[in-house]
């Protein structure tokens, strides 16, 4: 079905953000061997991806809406390919920082208009597992990092010059493909998204099916009518979905999955295994176990919704960081396997709920006339706090202290419980039309339901024209 082939081929994107950010782990120690590096040093050339991620977002944001889905990505995939071979034959901390600002736009470009791409694409019971997909593949390049370190052990220039392959595929995947029928109505090119439709849905041109959805998806595209603004994005009726999009970002990155996917081995070191190839595999088995649970949590995400799935990954992750903080600041050998316990259990509940979720509902809750500019905000908190993290990581490991640190992050979480019971909607199986119009509708968004199975009346919160 041509849904699927748009979201691996979209998902590449995510494979390249996971790549880019996990290869630096293995790269790290043959970095300081030979260009001496301090702790300032560090921080400033591991938090250039998420630095430069911030005005990747920023820029698509604007750029999305006016150029079209597709062709930010295809931009994006050029710069993910001359980021790598930039990376690879850097001769200095300063030039290997900048590559890692190129990929960082790279980054920030593409992880707002993947999820996009594949939301407005998708059938409304399957937006969530179709969207987790760029979220898998975000594990699976994390985990195809490690691997490629554990390949390259003595060469961090072959490390980084393997991220250009999978960018030039992302450039070919999305050349032979068409934008989104949502994007295509707002440019008044309502047959090419028929055609689009058609494709996606694997039905004849002339569908009863297509022909609604596509009036469906014109009718919300007039109301929209405009290009939409600032006020627009904070006003009382987007308003809802950026505290939504921007909260479940900024409680994902506090988290501090950033912290352990970029300095997994210093967490190992930390944690008692001292051979470097040691802590490389023990961060490898991390990976697996990402990958694992997302899959689990694409299976699950269609199935018991994202409200449900939020408040198990952030009890989860409070419980697990919990349990590393506590171990970590007894400095006691006996604890050890409480704290790699805590951690395996604390990357299954990011994996299950905390990582692809942020991703899913970003691109569902914003009305259509601002959904890039509010991708583009969301996406901008996210990077921002990533940024935070990772950069404060080392700095307050050294006086706070692994246990401390971990502590904080536990705190985060226990917040993300009371959050998604206050203020995070039910999205799961609703279409996006129908999402907007309840937003319009003035009633508070948490109390969005699935819209009723046909014959059982209609959506609560807005009324199908």
């Amino acid at each position: 079905m041509m849904i699927y082939v748009i979201a691996i081929v979209a998902a590449i994107a995510g494979f390249l953000f996971g790549f880019d950010e996990g290869v630096i782990a293995g790269a790290l120690h043959l970095l300081h061997a030979q260009f001496g590096i301090d702790p300032v040093m560090e921080g400033v050339m591991t938090s250039a991806v998420p630095f430069g991620a911030l005005f990747g977002a920023l820029l698509a944001g604007r750029w999305v809406d006016a150029l079209g889905r597709r062709k930010v990505l295809l931009a994006a995939a050029l710069l993910f390919a001359a980021g790598a071979v930039l990376a690879a034959s850097a001769n200095g901390i300063a030039m290997l920082s900048l590559a890692r600002l190129v990929l960082g736009f790279a980054i920030g470009m593409a992880s707002l208009v993947a999820p996009l791409y594949i939301s407005e694409s998708a059938p409304p019971e399957k937006r969530g597992m179709l969207v987790s997909v760029y979220q898998l593949a975000i594990t699976l390049g994390i985990l195809g990092a490690y691997l490629i370190n554990l390949a390259f052990a003595g060469s961090w220039r072959s490390m980084f010059l393997f991220g250009a392959v999978p960018g030039v595929a992302l450039f070919a995947g999305m050349y032979m493909l068409r934008d989104t029928p949502r994007w295509l109505v707002t440019q008044n090119r309502t047959r090419e998204a028929r055609t689009a439709i058609a494709s996606i849905r694997g039905l004849p041109l002339g569908s009863v099916r297509v022909d609604a959805e596509l009036q469906d998806i014109a009718r919300t595209a007039e109301s929209d009518k405009g290009r939409g603004s600032w006020a627009e994005l904070f006003g009382p009726v987007a308003r809802p979905a950026l505290v939504v999009g921007i909260g479940l970002f900024l409680l994902q990155q506090l988290s501090g999955i950033n912290a352990v996917i970029y300095y997994a081995p210093v967490v190992f070191r930390e944690a008692g295994f001292d051979s470097a190839s040691v802590q490389l595999m023990a961060t490898i088995g991390i990976g697996v176990v990402n990958v694992v649970m997302t899959v689990v949590g694409m299976a699950l995400i269609d199935r018991i919704g994202r409200r449900p799935l939020l408040l198990l990954g952030f009890a989860g992750a409070a419980l697990s960081l919990g349990m590393i903080a506590i171990a970590a600041a007894t400095e006691s050998t006996a604890l050890d396997t409480l704290a790699i316990i805590g951690l395996v259990l604390y990357i299954s509940a990011f994996a299950v709920s905390l990582g692809p979720l942020p991703w899913v509902m970003m691109a569902e809750v914003f009305p259509l006339n601002v959904r890039g500019l509010g991708m583009g905000t969301a996406s901008l908190a996210n990077w921002g706090f990533n940024f935070l993290v990772v950069f404060s990581f080392p700095l307050m490991v050294a006086h706070l202290g692994l246990g401390g640190v971990f502590a904080i992050y536990a705190l985060v979480c226990a917040a993300g419980v009371i959050f998604a019971l206050r203020v995070v909607p039910e999205t799961n199986g609703v279409p996006l039309e129908d999402i907007e119009r309840h937003l319009r509708s003035g009633q508070p968004l948490r109390t969005l339901k699935r819209a009723p199975a046909a014959g059982e009346g209609i959506l609560l919160g807005g009324s199908r024209p």
